[in-house]
């Protein structure tokens, strides 16, 4: 698993491996990385369906509970195919712009 960390945003991702095992080393570092926000290339998964963000689902709601932003990034899946619990874009530059706003509305208490 691979994490590239600025300031106090993280990026997660890891290079040829299965989802199931991705979602296992995401949930064993989590604890390093909870207090970040964070997002989640998905670009390294050729085949990723709606289903499989799905899994994403109980981590983001424990992540965006604790103030924090939580953003998957695939082009494979539209972002309208996935609960609005979820937080899906097509690129790490608009995962950034959604942590940016995020972190407005929260400053503002919005």
């Amino acid at each position: 698993m691979i994490f590239d960390k600025a300031g106090n945003t993280t990026i997660v991702y890891q290079e040829n491996t299965s989802l199931k095992k991705f979602m296992a080393n995401l949930n064993r570092s989590y604890r390093n990385i909870k207090n970040d926000h964070l997002i989640i290339n998905l670009f390294s998964f050729v085949k990723i369906s709606s289903n499989d963000i799905l899994e994403f689902l109980q981590l983001s709601n424990t992540h965006r509970a604790a103030n924090k932003s939580f953003v998957l990034v695939t082009n494979k899946v539209e972002y309208d195919q996935v609960p609005d619990e979820i937080c899906l874009v097509p690129t790490i530059r608009e995962a950034k712009d959604i942590i940016e706003m995020e972190e407005i509305e929260r400053d503002l208490d919005i």
